[in-house]
């Protein structure tokens, strides 16, 4: 499946996310909305779930990110297909 690495995050990626969710740290997050247009958002991460095999992010705001729509987390690049 060509997709599988940019729909999903790899392990080290998912530690680090993890990390922000369990500290509840706010996060500068970059990230593509449905109509292709970058947005900017100072949040917490709320969850990091999978649904049909593609990794989602679930912000404080009730922001829900399909996570290759994400293109940096507090500058650190996540996604080759975001950018």
């Amino acid at each position: 499946m060509p997709n599988s690495s940019s729909a999903t995050a790899s392990y080290s990626v998912q530690g680090m996310l993890r990390e922000y969710l369990s500290t509840g740290r706010l996060t500068e997050v970059v990230y593509r909305d449905s109509a292709g247009q970058v947005c900017l958002v100072h949040d917490v991460i709320r969850d990091l779930f999978n649904r049909a095999g593609q990794d989602f992010l679930m912000l404080g705001r009730g922001i829900m990110l399909p996570f290759d729509h994400v293109i940096t987390i507090n500058g650190q690049v996540l996604s080759d297909s975001a950018g």
